[in-house]
């Protein structure tokens, strides 16, 4: 007769082992569909519905199903031209230290599955989008041939302006929210078009120079790699510079928003201008690297809390 307790210990064995496999096919799948970077998109997406809500006079809970249509269609969008990114790049992201560990470097998902996959996210989102209105469609498959097409495919390891043209896929997604409830759009939808867009390139070349080594050995031109540390501090202190005064265009949010992001900008640009007196620049770009992250953040919780339907 078996051992009652040996029985158990296998099952015990079998279901560990099931709940690993299960947990790295979930990771697999975060790591194909870049969860960090959908989350950060949603955000600012929100924020584009928010508002457009704020300055329409619009219920929120009116529009709950158009909302839900919204963040589901972006989302998987955004999905999609992740999960193709890292097909296409299967050939440099082994490279990588912090790609090494992509299913499509490690083989436990079969290439093909990663392709269609990709492609099936995309076209389910643009479908949902189009549930929503025409234009918020248009604009999310402008930001997604812009990452998957100019970006993946053209320009990322062309050319240094890599992460500027990478710019204009990752400043749509407000405008996708606020064409979801106002396809006119109006100028505030715009400003946060451009905040996004200017944020984005002293955010990644920030990282550029924390993975110089990396990019090198990729093979990919990012401008750190090219022309150094001395011009990518120069270029990302004219874009941080560049933000400060957008939040002016934004001054109808009222007075608290007005402060509080132009506090932020004008300490993002001193910490950018530090930058040319700090000797470890490594250490300034790691800062510069997270302020930005804080930054985006912030400046977008704040569009939606000062005009949350209460005193704030």
């Amino acid at each position: 007769m078996d051992n009652p307790r040996t029985i158990e210990t296998a099952s015990s064995q079998v279901m560990s082992q099931s709940d690993v496999r299960k947990s790295s096919l979930l990771a697999d799948i975060k790591s194909l569909i870049k969860v960090g970077i959908i989350n950060s998109n949603l955000i600012t997406a929100f924020a584009g519905f928010w508002l457009a809500l704020h300055f329409t006079g619009a219920s929120f809970f009116d529009k709950l199903g158009t909302f839900l249509l919204t963040m589901a269609g972006t989302a998987l969008v955004i999905a999609g031209g992740c999960v193709i990114n890292n097909w296409y790049d299967r050939d440099i992201d082994p490279i990588m230290t912090r790609t090494r560990q992509r299913p499509t470097v490690t083989g436990t998902i079969p290439m093909p599955v990663i392709k269609y996959s990709g492609i099936a996210l995309s076209i389910i989102g643009f479908v949902l989008l189009l549930f929503t209105t025409l234009e918020a469609a248009l604009f999310g498959a402008f930001g997604w041939f812009v990452y998957v097409v100019l970006y993946t495919m053209w320009s990322k390891r062309k050319y240094t302006i890599n992460t500027v043209i990478g710019s204009f896929s990752g400043a749509v997604p407000p405008l996708i929210g606020w064409a979801a409830v106002e396809p006119g759009l109006r100028t505030e939808a715009f400003i946060l078009f451009l905040i996004m867009f200017i944020w984005q390139t002293p955010h990644f070349l920030s990282l550029a120079m924390k993975k110089k080594d990396e990019y090198k050995e990729a093979g990919i031109p990012m401008l750190p790699v090219v022309h150094g540390f001395k011009m990518t501090k120069r270029q990302i202190v004219v874009y941080v510079a560049c933000l400060l005064p957008l939040p002016v265009y934004l001054a109808s949010l009222g007075s608290i928003f007005l402060i509080v992001s132009l506090l932020i900008s004008l300490g993002w640009l001193i910490l950018g201008l530090a930058g040319f007196i700090m000797k470890n620049d490594e250490k300034w770009a790691t800062w510069m690297f997270v302020y930005s992250l804080n930054y985006m953040t912030i400046i977008f919780l704040m569009m939606v809390l000062v005009t949350l339907p209460f005193p704030f």
